[in-house]
């Protein structure tokens, strides 16, 4: 219960995290907001730290000063990338190892071969849509890997998600971080952030039950 508690007031309460790692970190607060999206994207058992959120609120802070808003989009940017491009390197590694044999229903070789068509045929816009959807976006470069996509299509994508995702959150907490009723309401638009960005995987499912039903 106490690790819930710490990850729903991380993604909530963001605001307040990087307002205390300002006030006794300073400068260090970059490499601290590196190091939380580089596991959010790099690490599969990670995938609850906050993205979108995290980055709109760092753009707030960017807005009044606090951050350059040109150094946190470079640190984050590369955060994201580097995070993809390591997530994507574990799958590759892990991915022979974990479909050697057919050991159960979800670790078959039909599976990774399934993935590797899918990610032949559609895995640019997988991964760049994939930066927009929590969870989601934590699993595709993984998933990417196991599938064997060549590292030179995924990276270029990995690259444009990365550029995308980091620059309109960073520009939209910059661009509204001033405007009162934003600042008094961050948990309230965080919220809105998150609920927006997990709209389209909650439309995939529902569709995908609604076809099994008829």
């Amino acid at each position: 219960m106490d690790i819930l508690n710490f990850i729903l007031n991380l993604l909530m309460h963001s605001d307040k995290y990087i307002g205390f790692f300002l006030q006794n970190y300073g400068p260090l607060t970059y490499a601290i907001l590196f190091l939380v999206i580089f596991l959010e994207t790099g690490l599969v058992v990670t995938p609850f730290l906050p993205g979108d959120s995290l980055i709109f609120i760092a753009g707030t802070f960017a807005a009044i000063g606090s951050l350059n808003v040109f150094l946190l989009f470079i640190i984050l940017f590369l955060a994201a990338v580097i995070g993809d491009s390591v997530n994507y390197a574990i799958g590759r590694y892990l991915g022979p190892k974990i479909f050697h044999k057919d050991t159960g229903k979800f670790l078959r070789k039909d599976y990774l071969y399934k993935t590797r068509d899918f990610f032949d045929r559609h895995g640019g816009k997988t991964i760049v849509f994939a930066r927009f959807m929590p969870f989601i976006r934590t699993f595709a470069p993984f998933v990417a890997g196991i599938g064997s996509m060549r590292y030179s299509h995924f990276f270029s994508y990995n690259v444009l998600g990365g550029f995308l995702w980091v620059g309109i959150c960073v520009l939209l907490g910059y661009f509204f971080g001033n405007i009162t009723i934003v600042r008094e309401n961050l948990t309230l638009f965080v919220i809105l952030i998150v609920a927006t960005s997990m709209t389209p995987a909650v439309i995939h499912f529902i569709r995908k039950k609604l076809k099994r039903k008829y």
